[in-house]
Order: structure tokens, then C-alpha cells, then sequence
């Protein structure tokens, strides 16, 4: 089977791969008026497979009006320069991570975990700086096909969101938890506070949605919430 440009999740919410079929995902919202809002921009190089994402739903990087970054990391904000001149459209990042973002620098490293303490003191967490537009806080509300809430869910990095399109029902997870092989944890190492991450996740098991989507992995279509909520369960 070949692989999809597009996967379509909701009526006007589509999955865009950026790095194999589901291993780095963006995804865009289509609005009534067909503007287009984008949420994450993958590493560097994505925006050549986020465009052609676009054209499988017949958009252009001219319909895009809205950038929405989950948080910091390279590889969620490191096309977003590139896909901001490209279309013109602002960028969206909560507060805590607007001066990782408009630095080109991923956050700190978790300094109890002996591999974030390595990855730390290495020089690799460096991508194109964006100008971010608009700083988010929890619980704002965008104007995206009837409502996409965001829910600030820290630990990855400061400033880490998760977001609910209320009226489709789908959650954007983010890096708050993965899909690759099971739900799962993200790296811990890629952490700016692990134990942090753990603590704020219980929200998505709170929330309420149908279909949870990953940056990391393939969406769960059936039972998604009662899904996460089973995996969160194993923490307590």
C-alpha cells in the first residue's frame, strides 16, 4: 500500500506525515471559508512533504492562515520558519516556549536523567528561529472550524500543548504521549521535566474526544480515550 500524502481523521481534519507514515505528523484544519490552519511543521526538510499533504486535499500554501506549534523541539518547529514565509501565515506557541522558538533552541534537557544531562551539553537541538505571532496560554480557544481548545500539558517543555477540536472531537496529543508500538511515554531524555510529563497527562484522560491523533504515531480511532486512560491507569 502506498503510502498517503494526507490521511483524512474528521470532516476538515487531516493527518499530514512528514517522516514515514506516521512516525512525524503535522496536521491541518480546514475552515468553512477553506482557510487552513497548520498544527506543528516537522523537522527542517518537512514543509516539501507538508505542501504536498496540502495539494492531496486541494490546498495550497496560500490557503493557510494560522500556525499552531505544540511546543519547541525540532522536530515540531523546525519547518515552521520555512512554512511561515511560505504562506505568510503567524505562528501560535504557548508562552513558555515563544523564547525557545524565536531562538531556534530546543529547551532544557531533564537534569535527572543521565541522558538528558549528555543531550544537554550537546549542540544539536538547534533549528530555524520563527517569529511567533501569538503567545498561548491554557484553555485559549481558536477560531478553527468551531473551536480548537488548547490545554497546556507541560513537561516536555515548558510551554507544551495539547489541543481539542470540540467540534469533530479529536485530540492533538502532541509529545504529551507517543503511538509508536502501543501507547507509550515520549523519550524521556527529550524531556525538559519527565516526571512532569507523567503528572499533566492525566488530563487527557479527563478530556472528552473520540479520536486521539499523534505527532508520533498513528491515530486510535476506537475507544481512544478509554485507550489512553488504560495506559495512564498503569502510572498510578
Amino acid at each position: 500500500m502506498g503510502r498517503s500524502a494526507a490521511v483524512p481523521l474528521a470532516p476538515g481534519v487531516w493527518r499530514i506525515p512528514t517522516i514515514g507514515r506516521a512516525l512525524v505528523n503535522s496536521y491541518a484544519f480546514v475552515d468553512d471559508d477553506g482557510s487552513v490552519t497548520l498544527v506543528d511543521c516537522g523537522v527542517k526538510r518537512a514543509p516539501a512533504r507538508i505542501v504536498r499533504g496540502l495539494a492531496a486535499i486541494g490546498k495550497t500554501p496560500a490557503d493557510v492562515t494560522r500556525i499552531v506549534l505544540t511546543h519547541a523541539h525540532r522536530d515540531h518547529a523546525g519547518g515552521a520558519a520555512d512554512l511561515a514565509r511560505r504562506t505568510g501565515a503567524p505562528v501560535a506557541v504557548h508562552t513558555a516556549d515563544v523564547p525557545y522558538a524565536e531562538a531556534g533552541r530546543v529547551p532544557p534537557k531533564d537534569p535527572t536523567i543521565t541522558s538528558g544531562r549528555i543531550l544537554g551539553r550537546l549542540s544539536g537541538g538547534r533549528f530555524p528561529a520563527v517569529e511567533v505571532a501569538r503567545p498561548l496560554a491554557d484553555g485559549d480557544v481558536l477560531a478553527v472550524g468551531g473551536g480548537l481548545r488548547v490545554w497546556h500539558t507541560p513537561g516536555h517543555s515548558p510551554g507544551h500543548v495539547s489541543l481539542l477540536h470540540e467540534p469533530t472531537r479529536v485530540l492533538i496529543t502532541g509529545d504529551a504521549l507517543f503511538n509508536v508500538a502501543g501507547v507509550r511515554w515520549p523519550v524521556k531524555s527529550f524531556c525538559t521535566d519527565f516526571r512532569m510529563t507523567q503528572r499533566t497527562a492525566h488530563l487527557l484522560g479527563e478530556l472528552d474526544y473520540d479520536i486521539a491523533a499523534f505527532t508520533h504515531g498513528p491515530e486510535i480511532t476506537h475507544r481512544a480515550r478509554e485507550q489512553i486512560r488504560t495506559f495512564l491507569a498503569r502510572l498510578r
